[in-house]
């Protein structure tokens, strides 16, 4: 259900703003902040001692804009700021509680914080709490799950009546972004194929977008009777050379897909399935887009819509972060002018971006 008061920001007010961590993910953020027309960056929390002390401008590859990066949480509350853009790997929990009892709202790309209703119990408690306590609000979005699995399907349902099936499809080319440490090592490609698909892999991706998928039916007034994860491999039909003397050899495990569903009477009505693959030429023989989505509307106004993801000319490992970081930073005015509390996307406005 859509919550009752939504707040609209003002498009022209300055806010203040801190970045948490220059992962990936972060390092886009801070630079996207810095250039942003209407948001100002005033503090950079990071982790790494070799970090700390650095001007932000020079850790996101940009001119000194005379803020140094701290270890030290109390610096950030001392701050006072709008919002803090937590992009951190791991959740921690005492920190995010600090933040949000300073009064500090809290924009994440964390897959704990999508829906306070799958939350974990303890999270959403303490998180709630301090909301209350203070006024501040958190919310999490990323590109998917948010984006993709939030924003895009809430638009085209805006014109059906009925639903029988969404479904997202996922595609990434791995070898595009990830080292072949990651690959082989982290993600278990080129492994036999009769090994369990890795737990671990199935529990994050059920945590992130159950809460999403649960949080879009909803919204949609549509039950869920419940969420199931499974996971499938695909292998080689040829050796395949990921990188200088690294292969995946014929035989063992080049592709691999987890389905996220949403059931309801026995049947998928909200599914999200990731297509991870380093080749294309697999066995079974799955059909795979490039690097972007694809989302299918079964229903009364049915769609059937490919969003590909061309390279620009800049670092793909950079672009691909961005998707993420951007719709956080976006997000920030509409999250500092929301009810305090965990909010999703129906208790948002329509996020517009301010562009320079």
């Amino acid at each position: 259900m859509v919550s009752e008061t939504i707040n609209m920001p003002d498009a022209d007010k300055r806010l203040r703003v801190v970045q948490w961590a220059t992962g990936k993910v972060g390092r886009g953020s801070l630079k996207a902040l810095i250039q942003h027309p209407v948001l100002d960056l005033v503090g950079l929390y990071v982790h790494s001692e070799a970090k700390e002390g650095k001007d932000a401008g020079e850790l996101c590859g940009l001119d000194p804009v005379g803020i140094a990066a701290t270890r030290n949480i109390d610096d950030i509350v001392a701050l006072k700021p709008d919002c803090v853009l937590y992009m951190q790997e791991g959740l921690d929990l005492d920190d995010v509680c600090i933040l949000l009892e300073a009064g500090i709202n809290i924009v994440t790309t964390r897959g704990e914080c999508f829906y306070p209703d799958k939350m974990d119990a303890q999270i959403r408690q303490r998180c709630e709490a301090a909301c209350q306590a203070s006024g501040a609000s958190l919310h999490a979005t990323g590109s998917s799950p948010g984006f993709i699995t939030e924003a895009i399907p809430l638009v085209l349902t805006s014109v059906a009546r009925r639903l029988d099936c969404l479904t997202i499809d996922e595609y990434a080319c791995i070898p595009d972004s990830c080292s072949a440490d990651m690959i082989f090592d982290v993600m278990g490609y080129g492994r036999p194929p009769g090994d369990e698909f890795d737990p671990g892999l199935l529990t994050h991706m059920a945590q992130c977008f159950e809460q999403s998928l649960s949080m879009l039916a909803n919204t949609l007034s549509l039950e869920l009777d419940g969420v199931e994860t499974t996971g499938e491999t695909a292998t080689a039909t040829r050796r395949i050379e990921i990188a200088e003397d690294a292969f995946i050899e014929k035989g063992t495990v080049a592709a691999q897909r987890i389905t996220v569903a949403g059931m309801r009477n026995g049947q998928p009505l909200l599914r999200f399935r990731a297509n991870w693959y380093c080749t294309t030429e697999i066995e079974p023989a799955w059909t795979l887009g490039e690097t972007g989505w694809r989302v299918q509307v079964e229903g009364d106004t049915p769609f059937d819509i490919t969003m590909k993801l061309p390279r620009t000319s800049g670092s793909i490992v950079e672009q691909m972060a961005g998707y993420t970081a951007h719709r956080a930073l976006n997000a920030v005015p509409y999250v500092c002018a929301a009810r305090p509390g965990i909010v999703t996307i129906a208790d948002l406005p329509q996020v517009i971006a301010r562009l320079a």
